[in-house]
């Protein structure tokens, strides 16, 4: 970056506006102002914190378009944050009503679970909206008027001086497709900072080069992960119970691939419907987009979403690795919160109330780090500790072994995981080792053998009911500015033309729920290509963790670009 940049010098910075940053923001203000009254009042010695500079930059266009979740919220972390949530309006859809579990079979049958297991009860818990939930806390911060909020900045790299991490610079915007500058060329910003809290998501742009730099990956196991995918649908007045909790499993995922689907009623006569696969799988044709379209015609299924529209999509990776695949999460100037830090209990299928507690931890950190004014690692090292040794390393050790044990398939999985129950995680080894997702897609020839892979099977696209990934992308309100690089590099096109789409028949057309990779033909030479329509990329970053030959990267693109969820 040659570009002279402005350099914007704050106390905190926090980068990501997730669940885990906006509870950290909003938790570190109150206690700022608490420990500022104290002693105003003589309750407290020593000296006030009158002016510290907060800021939090979001690469979405605005707090809420990139949050995309089931999502069913435990609100443990809620109430400790905001324990007036309800009068404060909380953008709460329902308390869950009812839960239930089924299996489903691809001769269309079903088959309810007599009780449903403790881990998929959610009588407490309420279904939401997280883009309209994030967007609430967004408002809580904002009324502080502690807290600068710059959406439409997206933090491209980590500023370093030599081991520290002193802030993030952000991208520059107006830059053309062949790099040269526009007429609306805007240089991007060094932000620096006493403390940089990355949110950045699942497998985010700057955690990921933090923890190669460091190597700070889990000595136990990398982060692994699984992709979901979700439709909202309009349905008939009167159709949807509001709170309504359905999981099911089986159909239509093979066997020998974890994952599962839910559909949650909403308010509004709203539904969402939605599928979890892990990234683990071995099928190189897997699409989950095509998976979830498949669900919606099991019979069972088609009676329950009967007569919706759906009008919004959106697909976003989770990362579901557990107690052994948490890297390290504190470092001289730096702290990893939520997603990023891979905080979410698989067998639960939720992350938010641990995202959130997350940011609560790191804002009481960061606030003793405010007052001594030492902001090194060894200080920061609290959270990492409060991390591990308080409730969210409690509740993630008893699934500790979940998501390793479901890699081995529907069946045994399911005794592993009763087994790993009864011991409180354990089961009958610990840990239970795993490789990356990317290692385990095998070739179509091993997969599918001789017979080779099957016809197609008759599912036709009607986009009224079964939508197919463009006009599901539509719905998604994916915007980009199409005159800019490529956010999504392929490194070495010789590799897919050479190998991946040999041998793997380009899973990159398959995995990405967006329809960004292309299979395409170049009719001189008749040599097969990728083709890249990174304008309908959601932000997933699939593409990043399941590339069988780590051949993509994804990147952020200028900011205020992707999805515009609102209802997700």
């Amino acid at each position: 970056m040659t570009e002279e940049r402005e350099n914007f010098p704050v106390d905190v910075l926090f980068v990501g506006a997730g669940p885990s940053n906006l509870s950290a923001a909003l938790h570190l203000v109150k206690l700022i102002d608490k420990h500022n009254e104290s002693i105003d009042k003589g309750e407290k010695q020593g000296q006030k914190l009158d002016e510290v500079a907060i800021a939090l930059i979001e690469k979405g266009a605005e707090i809420g378009s990139h949050a995309f979740s089931g999502a069913v919220l435990d609100p443990v972390a809620l109430k400790k944050l905001v324990p007036d949530f309800k009068e404060k309006e909380c953008p709460l859809e329902s308390e869950v009503t009812t839960d239930a579990v089924y299996y489903l079979t691809p001769k269309g049958r079903k088959f309810k679970l007599p009780i449903t297991p403790p881990p998929l009860q959610n009588h407490g818990n309420y279904v939401i909206s997280l883009s309209k939930f994030t967007r609430w806390l967004g408002n809580l911060i904002e009324e502080t008027e502690k807290v600068d909020i710059f959406p439409g900045f997206a933090g491209v790299e980590l500023l370093y001086e030599d081991n520290k991490i002193v802030g993030v610079c952000t991208g520059d915007k107006g830059i053309d497709a062949d790099g040269s500058k526009k007429s609306n060329f805007e240089p991007g910003y060094d932000i620096t900072a006493k403390v940089t809290v990355l949110g950045d998501g699942p497998r985010g742009n700057l955690t990921k080069k933090l923890f190669k730099k460091f190597n700070s990956q889990s000595k136990m196991l990398p982060l692994l992960y699984e992709t979901g995918v979700k439709e909202v649908l309009e349905m008939p007045e009167g159709k949807v119970t509001p709170g309504m909790v359905i999981h099911t499993m089986g159909y239509p995922l093979k066997k020998d691939t974890f994952g599962g689907t839910f559909i949650y009623g909403m308010s509004n006569n709203m539904l969402s419907i939605g599928l979890v696969v892990a990234c683990d799988y071995h099928d190189p044709l897997m699409d989950p987009h095509l998976e979830l379209q498949k669900l919606k015609t099991h019979p069972f299924i088609k009676d329950v979403i009967d007569g919706g529209k759906p009008v919004y999509y959106g697909g976003k990776t989770l990362a579901a690795g557990g107690y052994y695949s948490i890297p390290q999460l504190a470092y001289d100037g730096c702290l990893v919160v939520g997603d990023a830090a891979g905080l979410l209990n698989a067998q639960r299928l939720k992350g938010i109330h641990l995202a959130m507690l997350s940011g609560i931890e790191a804002a009481e950190t960061i606030f003793q780090c405010l007052v001594s004014d030492d902001f090194s690692e060894k200080n920061l090292a609290a959270y990492a500790k409060k991390v591990k040794e308080g409730p969210i390393g409690q509740e993630l050790k008893k699934v500790r072994n979940f998501h390793q044990a479901m890699s081995k398939g529907l069946y045994k999985g399911m005794f592993h995981a009763g087994l790993q129950f009864i011991t409180k995680g354990r089961g009958l080894k610990d840990p239970m080792l795993v490789g990356e997702d990317y290692e385990n897609l095998q070739s179509v020839k091993l997969y599918y053998g001789l017979q080779g892979p099957p016809k197609d099977q008759g599912l036709k696209f009607d986009n009224v009911f079964l939508m197919d990934k463009l006009t599901d992308v539509y719905n998604s309100g994916t915007k980009h500015e199409e005159k800019q690089p490529s956010h999504l590099i392929i490194h070495d096109p010789e590799i897919c033309a050479e190998k991946c789409i040999p041998r793997y028949d380009a899973p990159c057309t398959r995995f990405c729920p967006a329809q960004v990779y292309e299979l395409e033909t170049n009719e001189a030479t008749n040599e097969k290509f990728i083709k890249v329509n990174f304008s309908n990329c959601v932000h997933c970053k699939t593409c990043d963790l399941k590339d069988p030959y780590e051949n993509i990267t994804w990147n952020c693109p200028e900011g205020g670009g992707g999805p515009e969820y609102s209802v997700t």
